[in-house]
């Protein structure tokens, strides 16, 4: 790893926490694509790359959305009833999924990657808005019927889950913008635990992995991105309770739109160096 590689890492977890705090989310969908490039740029395969760029990404997210969370919590916006429903459930889900993507194809993970990205900020910009103020779901079936796809697609494409979180917990369960940000980063803690586990366990003895990495999750990645992203999570969480419901809604479709485009490499293919 370059000097080059290790400044790119944490300026990218200071985008990731700040990220996180701010739009309840893991921030896989920054970090992830920034990982495989470097891994591809060490020569190791794409295959692999792609693997070790979902499982330290969920390793990542772990002491970040704690971060974020906390500070959510303390704001009194963190729903623990629906977090820990949907958390548990998430978390067996999540390490089936890892265990699934280790056994299947990095071209067709990165591409799955990006699809389920773009989608859901799709979803979510077109999504009408309710008429009226209507009260939260509160249906732990309910939550779980969610949490198991959510925690299943989280272990395939090594997200935390909030990408895909935040906008059910809008538009389906109806909470309040605030809300699904604060309480989907307390699910997370749950979700890349089951995550980071099957992307661990399932890739041990796995070839061509770097040094100092246990499976799919390497360390010195792992620790360049969270010295960073955990301080930044506190401030996108302040950050976060000072702007209007609406207007994080559009940040956050934008960052969606992005990634969700650069992983399935239509800038690329349009020639544009974004």
């Amino acid at each position: 790893m370059t000097i080059a590689h290790i400044i790119t890492l944490l300026a990218t977890g200071v985008g990731v926490g700040f990220a996180g705090g701010l739009l309840g989310v893991g921030g896989a969908f920054i970090m992830t694509p920034v990982q495989y490039i470097i891994f591809t740029g060490m020569g190791i395969p794409t295959d692999i790359a792609i693997k070790l760029a979902f499982g330290t990404s969920l390793l990542v997210i772990l002491p970040t959305a704690a971060s974020g969370a906390w500070r959510h919590s303390r704001k009194g916006a963190v729903w623990w009833k629906a977090a820990i429903v949907m958390g548990g459930c998430g978390l067996v889900c999540a390490f089936g999924g890892a265990t699934l993507a280790t056994h299947l194809p990095g071209a067709g993970l990165k591409i799955a990657f990006g699809a389920i990205i773009l989608l859901s900020g799709i979803r979510m910009l077109t999504a009408r808005p309710p008429q009226i103020e209507q009260e939260p779901r509160d249906n732990p079936w309910l939550w779980t019927a969610w949490a198991i796809p959510i925690g299943f697609i989280t272990g395939i494409i090594g997200i935390g889950g909030g990408v895909l979180m935040v906008p059910v917990m809008v538009l389906a369960l109806r909470f309040k913008m605030h809300n699904a940000i604060a309480t989907s980063l307390a699910v997370m803690l749950f979700t890349s635990i089951g995550g980071v586990i099957g992307y661990m366990v399932n890739g041990l003895g796995a070839p061509h992995l770097p040094a100092y990495s246990i499976g799919y999750v390497n360390l010195p990645s792992w620790f360049l991105l969270a010295v960073t992203s955990v301080g930044m999570a506190q401030v996108g969480a302040i950050a976060a309770h000072k702007l209007p419901a609406k207007q994080l809604s559009y940040i956050f479709i934008a960052v969606m739109f992005y990634m969700g485009l650069k992983m399935l490499g239509v800038f690329d293919w349009l020639g544009w160096p974004i």
